[in-house]
């Protein structure tokens, strides 16, 4: 260990941009066992590891470099997938440089761990040698009802099936994964990442109902009735609004129904053939990853040119900056310091602009960001034949929820106590549909923290 002294920090090989743009095939190539060892190598193992506090999972970062580094790929694939339920996703979607490689000891000077790559290097080659996650199989004659398939439903499944406890999971979509499948793109995470997981987890027993909404295809009061606890894990797919006039107008589309339309051409199931963008003009507002995500596929759907427009700099995009260095390689224009006023349409409500008005930064606020404050006087007009709205997302709050005590707050989160439970009791949640808009890997700690109160509940 500590060979960062003789060994630099390298990031994994990405595809050629001209080969990239025209499909949706991941664009970064795995590390090969030898660069892995030695990136792991580079790790000075701290004692008190900035990474792993970083980790909202708390993932055990430098023990399993160490294994890597000592080629034990057995046991750092266990300690990899001991406080993660997918850890091969998070290697490739978490924003590590704001979470455990933004804290690295060696990014003063050296160049963080490469963590994000090594993680995902772990788990594809330990799959690719015939390793699996350890499940007990169904020994409990409990069974947990979770709702939703997305990150934080099957991190709560994960940990649940791993203490025996049967699970029966209901989601609405024909394809579980909720947010990693229909949210985002195949060249961030191929959906095969996706499936098997899945498919482990049926393997260990889960009871998966597709097509079937709680509320509409089964009744809350049914899983009530026939499960000894219940976690709801819908997430958070509302598109916040902006409050601008004509935002209604044809032509403009929320971030999610825009992903979520692609994926499923992708699929090549039935889609709405208008969010095909091939030869159009699109602006994107926002600046998240989920607005990469939107500009990112626009460029691979062909389309004519390809706006994001964000009311701060580069710097204080909320999304991560590899996603922002993807996005402009691939020929995305930026417009910063700009804030949108109104969105216009002509004389058939169809949309061929929008007006901005500049924004400067000013003092700092409450949590430390700096304001935002507009430029009276300086507006201007940007051309678009659609707009695609990114300005994060709310709860969905289903009619179930206030029919059975469970309480939101005001912006249509669930509330929950210290043990992820409800206002009810005996009915748990977690993910977005209580943190509102959020990374997955916190959906992921829900999950798995939810699961632990849920099997101390049952003693």
């Amino acid at each position: 260990m500590r060979e960062f002294i003789n060994t630099q920090r390298i990031e994994p090989e990405k595809r050629l941009v001209v080969e990239r743009v025209k499909d949706f095939n991941e664009i970064y190539e795995f590390f090969e066992t030898k660069e892995a060892a030695s990136q792991s190598d580079r790790c000075i193992q701290c004692g008190d590891p900035f990474c792993l506090n970083k980790c909202p999972l708390h993932n055990y970062i430098p023990q399993w470099l160490k294994a890597i580094a000592e080629k034990d790929l057995e046991f750092a694939f266990k300690l990899s997938n001991e406080p993660s339920p997918f850890p091969e996703v998070m290697g490739r979607i978490c924003p590590h440089d704001r979470l455990c490689e933004g804290d690295c000891t060696l990014n003063d000077g050296h160049g963080a761990i490469t963590i994000g790559s090594i993680e995902t290097y772990i788990n594809e080659e330990a799959f690719k040698q015939g390793l699996k996650p350890e499940f007990p199989g169904v020994t409990s004659d409990r069974r947990v009802a979770v709702i939703g398939s997305g990150p934080a439903g099957l991190s709560v499944a994960t940990y649940l099936l791993r203490a025996g406890i049967g699970v029966d999971m209901y989601e609405k979509a024909d394809r579980a994964g909720g947010l990693l499948t229909y949210g985002i793109p195949g060249f961030k995470l191929d959906k095969k990442v996706v499936d098997r997981r899945v498919k482990g987890l049926l393997e260990a027993g889960l009871n998966l109902q597709l097509n079937c909404e709680v509320g509409k295809d089964v009744s809350f009061d049914e899983l009530v009735l026939n499960h000894d606890a219940i976690f709801i894990g819908i997430g958070a797919t509302k598109a916040k609004s902006a409050g601008l006039e004509h935002e209604k107008a044809k032509g403009v589309y929320a971030s999610m129904e825009y992903l979520t339309a692609i994926q499923l051409k992708n699929f090549g199931q039935s889609y709405n053939k208008e969010l095909d963008f091939k030869d159009l003009n699109v602006l994107v507002i926002g600046g998240g990853d989920t607005a990469m995500d939107c500009v990112r596929t626009a460029k691979r759907e062909g389309a004519r040119t390809v706006t994001c427009l964000y009311r701060r700099d580069a710097h204080n995009m909320p999304g991560s900056q590899k996603e922002y260095k993807n996005a402009k390689e691939e020929g995305v224009d930026f417009i910063f310091h700009a804030s949108p006023k109104q969105i216009l349409v002509n004389e058939n409500g169809k949309v061929i602009g929008i007006e901005m008005i500049k924004t400067a930064l000013g003092q700092k606020d409450e949590s430390g960001r700096a304001r935002m404050e507009e430029l009276k006087g300086s507006e201007f007009k940007v051309n678009a034949d659609v707009i695609v709205m990114s300005l994060g997302f709310d709860p969905v709050v289903p009619s179930y929820l206030a029919a059975n005590g469970i309480e939101t707050n005001t912006w249509g989160g669930i509330i929950v106590n210290g043990r992820y439970e409800t206002t009810t009791q005996g009915v748990f949640a977690g993910g977005d549909c209580f943190r509102g808009a959020d990374l997955v890997v916190n959906a992921a700690y829900d999950g798995r923290e939810a699961a632990r109160a849920i099997i101390k509940s049952f003693k």
